[in-house]
């Protein structure tokens, strides 16, 4: 990270026809630390970035039906707005140890993936209406795939079992 707590790198996207578009644009941000500063920084080159995916990922969720859902309200308010503005797609999160896909929230899809370095059997509190899907019974890792207007996910088992698969199709920018 060079010393920064916060930063946007790309990834181009191959296709037959050659190396084109802009491709996945990833956005990081420092959730331990937010401050006025990180949340300018972010709207600003949301606004600039023409990238087809913008994909935001920090440690702490914004949403959760875990223990934490007191705190994940607070950053909620901070950086939703943000997000929903900047035309984000997907948010990556961890803090919580267990899997959690969220129903789209204002057009984005938020995704806790913390159940790889530690486990919580039955962490998940109290499901919610917004949870499309969630585990916490075994550790897990998560795949995900880029191809044009199509991100394809799939969140696995230690044991190899897939417990969420799907695709997410990017709406056009605002």
């Amino acid at each position: 990270m060079e010393g920064r707590r916060y930063y946007t790198f790309r990834r181009n996207e191959r296709r037959p026809e050659g190396l084109v578009g802009a491709g996945v644009r990833f956005f990081v941000l420092d959730s331990r630390s937010l401050d006025p500063e990180q949340l300018v920084w972010l709207r600003d080159e949301l606004g600039r970035s023409r990238t087809d995916w913008k994909i935001c990922y920090l440690h702490h969720p914004i949403y959760t039906s875990g223990r934490y859902t007191n705190a994940a309200r607070v950053l909620r308010l901070a950086l939703e707005p943000i997000f929903v503005n900047g035309d984000v797609d997907v948010v990556l999160s961890g803090h919580e140890h267990f899997y959690e896909r969220v129903h789209p929230q204002h057009g984005i899809t938020y995704f806790i993936s913390g159940g790889a370095g530690s486990l919580r059997k039955a962490d998940i509190r109290r499901p919610s209406a917004i949870m499309a899907r969630g585990f916490d019974t075994d550790f897990h890792f998560m795949m995900m795939e880029v191809s044009g207007d199509s991100l394809y996910f799939q969140a696995i088992s230690r044991t190899g079992e897939t417990i969420d698969a799907g695709s997410i199709t990017r709406q056009p920018a605002k």
